[in-house]
């Protein structure tokens, strides 16, 4: 890291916030602290940081306010700081912007190695061109429906890879059955058919996705499925 690297800390533990600015200090970050998100709007335009570091629990809005609130003009990465081992809080974070979050306690060695990946990922829904898109390791291409995953060909049957493909549409955002049924089969879902499930389970395997714990395409209970946009390193 360079002294080009620019965060910003939102935590209201000081202790914990004092300890992570001088070590990301001692590691060529610039670093700016908060204890809460009251002034963070004004901060990130005045500054623009590279990564903000942002506390889940925190005194009069909490964390995944803060995000929802700010990723609507920041355009950085963003990782959420947790104590809850829930699956909730973690899917809850990526709907609503996160790039990442980190279960504490906190060891400062693997927080920077998580920021480092973060930072170097490069994941792009192309504008102009929506034939292509890229999220790291993976690379879609639907003129010929071909997968691509760290550079080796994934054979996907023509149904599986639209399922891919129309997920990867909307990242990090549930897309229910009924919308995927919809649109990838045609009918209305009768809440009985498996058809989409069972063809999240053949992606998974294909996807090197633990079944047990998936965490790229991940099942949002009550709104369908989601596609960690960050998951493909």
């Amino acid at each position: 890291m360079t002294d080009s690297i620019s965060m910003v800390i939102v935590e209201d533990d000081i202790k914990l916030q004092t300890m992570l600015k001088d070590y990301f200090l001692q590691q060529q970050f610039v670093v700016e602290v908060l204890s809460n998100g009251e002034n963070i709007t004004k901060l990130i335009e005045s500054i623009n940081p590279d990564i903000i570091i942002l506390d889940l629990m925190l005194p009069n809005e909490d964390g995944l306010s803060i995000c929802r609130r700010i990723r609507q003009k920041y355009l950085g990465k963003i990782v959420m700081l947790t104590a809850s081992d829930d699956d909730f809080d973690h899917v809850a974070a990526l709907e609503v912007g996160a790039d990442d979050f980190i279960t504490k306690p906190i060891k400062p060695r693997v927080l920077l190695a998580r920021l480092r990946a973060v930072l170097r990922r490069n994941y792009h829904l192309s504008v102009e061109n929506t034939e292509h898109c890229v999220f790291d390791s993976l690379q879609l291409d639907s003129t010929c429906k071909k997968c691509h995953l760290n550079n080796a060909l994934i054979s996907l049957t023509d149904s599986e890879f639209d399922l891919l493909w129309h997920l990867a549409q909307s990242p990090n955002t549930p897309v229910s059955r009924d919308i995927l049924t919809k649109q990838l089969r045609g009918i209305d879902y009768d809440g009985i058919d498996r058809t989409i499930d069972n063809k999240i389970v053949s992606l998974r395997k294909k996807l090197h996705d633990d079944p047990s714990s998936p965490n790229k395409i991940i099942t949002v209970r009550g709104k369908g499925y989601l596609f960690s946009a960050s998951a493909w390193e």
